[in-house]
């Protein structure tokens, strides 16, 4: 057996997921790699030293903490945990419903949330651990008809942002991938839903556009995952503290730049009536 890290990793059966787990495996690392079917962690990663699957929907609460205590039962400690379990909805906010909207905040969000409290006791005893939670480019600079993905998105940004201030003491850290377009199969039905009810009103529009666009581009994305995987596992394994934020892929990193230029040009007219807003006491 392998006695390297321990990398838990959720959502490993495919994707960007299961590049991580192959990149951690031949960097010497033990693997945790969970799905909901963990004969798909076997299907896509074979049987390996160092690697285990196991079964672990995030949404299913009650299953959580048995998935993690089977970690550390076979590990017994999990070094990194990568939040990667996740899909998209594309379609226009008032076309889309409150429960499809809960069910994506349910995997999205509190499905990392949960899994996360659910690690932070070990990492807390061992004194040391790194969480990397996968956002998206789209959570930093969002696109029309992806009100309910980006969201999730966002939050999952801030998340990781307050979880490593509140765990700096204890000596884990946290930091947010905000991947670009990849040439996974996050774009096939297996990954992106469409709404229920669409309308007829936003054909044409720029919200049905970019679901358009994106379905009709699945395995052609311009970025390699297995570049995008090495490049976090480097980042991770290395002795330097986690950037907060990290957005892989030229079109992601081209995204943050417009973006906060943008946020900084954006509030120079009303500069300093905001800043007189303040009351000095």
């Amino acid at each position: 057996m392998l006695d390297g890290p321990v990398w838990m990793i959720t959502g490993a059966s495919r994707g960007l997921g299961s590049e991580f787990a192959k990149v951690a495996l031949e960097g010497g690392c033990r693997v945790a790699a969970t799905a909901r079917r963990p004969e798909a962690v076997s299907e896509a990663l074979g049987k390996q030293e160092g690697l285990v699957a196991v079964a672990l929907d995030v949404c299913d609460t009650d299953t959580i903490a048995d998935a993690v205590q089977r970690v550390l039962d076979a590990f017994g400690r999990i070094d990194v945990l990568v939040n990667n379990a996740g899909y998209g909805i594309f379609g226009a906010l008032e076309e889309t419903t409150d429960a499809e909207t809960r069910a994506i905040f349910d995997t999205n969000v509190f499905g990392m949330m949960n899994v996360t409290r659910a690690v932070l006791p070990a990492m807390r005893a061992q004194g040391a651990g790194r969480i990397v939670n996968i956002g998206s480019m789209a959570s930093f600079a969002c696109d029309p008809g992806g009100a309910l993905y980006d969201s999730t998105k966002f939050a999952v940004a801030a998340v990781s942002e307050a979880l490593a201030l509140e765990m700096k003491g204890f000596g884990i850290e946290s930091m947010v991938v905000e991947p670009g377009m990849f040439r996974t199969n996050f774009f096939d039905s297996s990954s992106i839903r469409s709404p229920e009810a669409p309308l007829d009103v936003y054909d044409g529009t720029p919200a049905r556009g970019a679901q358009e666009f994106c379905l009709g581009h699945n395995h052609r994305q311009h970025g390699d995952p297995r570049k995008a995987a090495q490049l976090v596992f480097d980042i991770v394994s290395a002795d330097e503290p986690l950037p907060l934020w990290l957005p892989v892929g030229k079109d992601s990193v081209k995204k943050f730049e417009t973006k906060l230029a943008g946020m900084i040009d954006s509030v120079q007219p009303f500069k300093e009536r905001c800043c007189d807003c303040f009351v000095d006491k």
